[in-house]
């Protein structure tokens, strides 16, 4: 499949950057939904997101080229070619996190009820995103036969984007698109439920979702950013999973101020 979707001359748009901006508006759209629902300013939150999405595209290429530096040293002109894939989502969460959370505090919002609000939403961007993946050819897992692609009943397009470099590769995308979307699904119906969550649950169930299925999907992968022999995802997966944990059973027991998530 063409990953270019458009072209204006010597200007290509990708399908990459398409899917994941369209990943992104949706996001948006039903984070304010629901932040109009519960009485939120809207300017001040579409005023936050403006700067926030940015921040989150320039903390993912960092993340990533740091962990590649060996080869940027040498194509110095490719750091912001974005456009070719080459963001960690992780370095996106990481960086759009902390200025969320200062802004948070800079405007007094409640930080965990912010959270709350996005973070159904982003997991949702992040199965969506995938599929940007999918038509770079990247994000895959080792060698694999006809044979056994078929077994899971893929449709062809998927099976033949999967054949890369003559052969057939594991479409680990898929299998955390999947997850990811999987995720979304429960955290939009089990926000809803009466007495399930306390404000800042659904972002800490949300982080020890996506980052449990993260550690097993990115020990699949054959692109993996790595610190010595370790991928740097799954070493972050596990402490943002345990950390996740430890503060939900923390606030759990110690804060008695803790009120409901307002369904």
């Amino acid at each position: 499949m063409n990953p270019v979707a458009i072209n204006f001359g010597p200007f290509h748009v990708r399908w990459y950057g398409i899917i994941i901006a369209s990943a992104v508006l949706i996001a948006v759209w039903l984070s304010m939904r629901e932040a109009k629902r519960q009485g939120l300013n809207e300017d001040v939150l579409y005023n936050m997101i403006l700067w926030a999405i940015p921040i989150a595209i320039i903390s993912a290429r960092i993340y990533y080229v740091i962990f590649q530096w060996k080869y940027y040293a040498q194509h110095l002109g490719e750091i912001i070619a974005i456009w070719d894939g080459g963001i960690a989502i992780y370095g996106a969460l990481l960086g759009a996190g902390v200025f969320i959370y200062f802004y948070c505090k800079h405007h007094n919002l409640s930080i965990w009820q912010i959270f709350d609000i996005a973070a159904p939403t982003v997991i949702m961007a992040q199965g969506i995103g995938r599929w940007g993946n999918f038509m770079n050819q990247e994000a895959f897992g080792a060698v694999t036969s006809l044979s056994f692609l078929q077994q899971l009943h893929l449709p062809r397009f998927i099976i033949q984007q999967m054949l890369i470099d003559g052969l057939y590769r594991q479409p680990t995308f898929l299998y955390e698109s999947i997850w990811d979307l999987t995720g979304f699904a429960l955290l939009m119906i089990m926000r809803h439920s009466d007495k399930l969550f306390k404000r800042g649950e659904i972002f800490l169930a949300y982080v020890m979702w996506y980052s449990f299925g993260r550690f097993f999907t990115e020990g699949m992968r054959t692109d993996s950013l790595m610190l010595g022999t370790f991928r740097i995802s799954q070493i972050l997966s596990i402490i943002l999973f345990f950390g996740a944990l430890f503060v939900l059973l923390y606030r759990r027991k110690n804060d008695k101020k803790l009120v409901w998530y307002n369904c």
